[in-house]
C-alpha cells in the first residue's frame, strides 16, 4: 500500500488530550438506555489545544496526533461511545472547532481508534450483560456462557485485552464488528479527521484490517492509517493489514539503550533493520509516547538527549514528538494503577507558563525539525554506518536517487556525527560532505574529518 503523498512531509505532535486538559481521570457513567455516559456532564476542554497550535507551528510539526477522544470510562482506552466525543474533553461542536483551527494552520489531524477492546460500559455489551445470548450484538464479543444455561443476572466470561479485564475484546471475526469499525471511521473522517492510529493493532488479525480499509479508503483515498505495534514482523503485518505504517518500537529501544549503555552497536544494528522496513513502508518513529517513560527521564545522562533527537530527525521514517518533551518534560511510567500519570500530564494555559529552563530544548526540536523539513527526501531515506565504535557513531543518510522532483527519490545525502563520550573526538567523515547545517562542530576539511566536543552531534550536507 502506497501513503498519502502528505505523509511524506508529516511530523506530528501526540498529545494525549484528557491528561493534557486535565480532565478527571475517571467519567461520570450514567445508566442510560446505551450504558454510555449519560450521567456526566460536558465540560468544553478541547478548546484549551487551541492556544498551543501556533506553538506546534512554530516548532516546525505539520499535524496534531490526538489521543482518545471518545466517550471512555477512565483513561480513554476503555471506548463507551465512538461516535461520542468525550463529554469531560466536550462536545461535537468543540471537536469541530478544533479541527478548523488545526487546518487553517495547515496541520492534519491523527484521530486514535481502540478497535480491539472496548469498556464495559460500551452499549452494546452492557445489552448482552442484560439480554442474554439473544441479545443483538452477543457474536461481537468472544464469550463464554455457563453450561447450564444464561439465567438474567448471570455475567458470562469474555476474552478481555491481556489480562485487563474491564476491556472487552471484541470479536473481529463478527461482520458486524467490521462494520461498526468502517462506520466509525469514516464518520470522524467526514468531520475533518486526516487518519487514523489504530491502537493494538498488533492484538487485531490482519485479515481483519485489510477489508476494513479498502471500504474506508473508498471514500477517503488520502486518509493514513498506522498501527500500534511493539514487536514481530512489521513488513508482513504491514502487507497483509494493508496499513501505511507501525510504530517503530525497536528504534525506540535501540536510541535510549545504546546511550545509556554507551553502546552504538546496537543503534547500528537497529538502524541496518530500520532500513530494510523501509523497503516496503515507512514507520512512525518517535523517542517518545503516552505509553513509555519520558526521555528525559529514560536517559541515564540528560546531556545525551540531543544525540537521541538527532538520530529521530535524521533517518528515514515519520517522526512523532510527544507533547512536553519538546520542552524536556520529566516523567517515569509504573506498572501500577495510574502508573502512567505522570508521563500524560496537564498542561498549563498556554506557552507564555512553561518554564524557562524547557525552552533550550526547545529550539534544539525546531533546529533539527527545520532541517528535516528542507530535506523532505528524508522520509525514506537509508542510512549506511561509516565509522562505530562504542562512544562513536558517523552515518550517512541518502534518497534513493533519480526522480528530481523534490521528492524522497531526489538523491540528497546528509552525514552525521555523534560523540556519547565527554570526551571531544574528531571523527572522519565523507569526502565533499559539505558544510555545517546543524549541530556544534568543528570541520577540518584538509583532512576530511569533524571535530565535536564532549556529547557532540554534527549533521554535514548541501543546504
Amino acid at each position: 500500500m502506497t501513503e498519502p503523498d502528505w505523509v511524506q512531509h508529516a511530523i506530528w505532535w501526540q498529545v494525549y488530550p484528557i491528561g493534557f486538559v486535565g480532565a478527571e481521570p475517571t467519567a461520570d457513567i450514567g445508566a442510560g438506555p446505551a450504558g454510555g455516559a449519560a450521567a456526566q456532564p460536558v465540560v468544553h476542554r478541547l478548546g484549551q489545544l487551541v492556544p498551543w497550535l501556533d506553538y506546534v507551528v512554530e516548532l516546525g510539526a505539520s499535524g496534531l496526533a490526538l489521543g482518545p477522544v471518545f466517550a471512555s470510562e477512565t483513561h480513554g482506552y476503555d471506548t463507551t461511545d465512538y461516535f461520542r466525543i468525550d463529554p469531560r474533553l466536550g462536545d461535537d461542536a468543540d471537536f469541530d472547532e478544533l479541527i478548523t483551527q488545526c487546518h487553517a494552520r495547515g496541520l492534519k489531524v491523527l484521530l486514535d481508534g481502540v478497535f480491539n477492546h472496548v469498556g464495559r460500559s460500551f452499549g452494546p455489551f452492557q445489552r448482552v450483560l442484560a439480554e442474554g445470548p439473544d441479545a443483538p450484538a452477543a457474536s461481537w464479543f468472544r464469550l463464554q456462557w455457563p453450561d447450564s444455561g444464561w439465567t438474567p443476572g448471570t455475567e458470562p466470561g469474555y476474552d478481555d485485552f491481556e489480562g485487563h479485564h474491564h476491556l472487552v475484546a471484541l470479536n473481529h471475526d463478527e461482520p458486524g464488528v467490521a462494520a461498526l469499525v468502517t462506520d466509525v471511521m469514516k464518520h470522524w473522517l467526514g468531520r475533518g479527521a486526516d487518519g487514523w492510529r489504530l491502537d493494538a493493532a498488533y492484538a487485531v488479525p490482519a485479515s481483519f484490517w485489510a477489508p476494513v480499509l479498502a471500504e474506508v479508503r473508498r471514500d477517503y483515498p488520502e486518509a493514513y492509517f498506522v498501527g500500534e505495534y511493539i514487536h514481530g514482523d512489521f513488513a508482513d503485518e504491514v502487507e497483509r493489514s494493508t496499513l501505511d505504517s507501525v510504530t517503530q518500537y525497536e528504534l525506540w529501544k535501540a536510541v535510549w539503550s545504546s546511550l545509556n549503555d554507551a553502546n552504538f552497536y546496537e543503534l547500528a544494528s537497529a538502524l541496518e533493520r530500520h532500513n530494510g522496513f523501509l523497503d516496503s513502508f515507512v514507520p512512525l518513529t518517535f523517542v517518545g509516547n503516552h505509553d513509555v517513560t519520558r526521555l528525559a527521564s529514560k536517559l541515564e545522562n540528560p546531556d545525551q538527549l540531543a544525540l537521541a533527537l538527532t538520530v529521530l530527525l535524521t533517518v528515514g521514517g515519520t517522526p512523532s514528538i510527544y507533547y512536553g518533551d519538546e520542552q524536556a518534560f520529566r516523567g517515569v511510567k509504573e506498572d501500577r494503577a495510574g502508573g502512567d500519570d505522570a508521563v500524560r500530564p496537564a498542561f498549563p494555559a498556554g506557552p507564555a507558563d512553561l518554564a524557562a529552563a524547557g525552552w533550550p530544548v526547545y529550539h534544539l526540536h525546531q533546529e533539527l525539525i527545520s532541517l528535516r523539513r528542507r530535506h523532505a527526501w528524508l522520509h525514506r531515506a537509508r542510512t549506511t554506518v561509516l565509522t562505530l565504535s562504542n562512544e562513536h557513531l558517523v552515518y550517512q543518510v541518502r534518497g534513493d536517487g533519480g526522480t528530481g522532483d523534490g521528492g524522497a527519490r531526489d538523491g540528497g545525502a546528509l552525514t552525521v556525527a555523534l560523540n556519547l563520550s565527554v570526551t571531544p573526538a574528531d571523527l572522519p567523515v565523507p569526502a565533499g560532505s559539505g558544510t555545517l547545517l546543524a549541530g556544534q562542530a568543528r570541520q577540518h576539511q584538509e583532512r576530511d574529518a569533524v571535530g565535536l566536543p564532549g556529547y557532540g552531534w554534527a549533521v554535514l550536507g548541501s543546504s
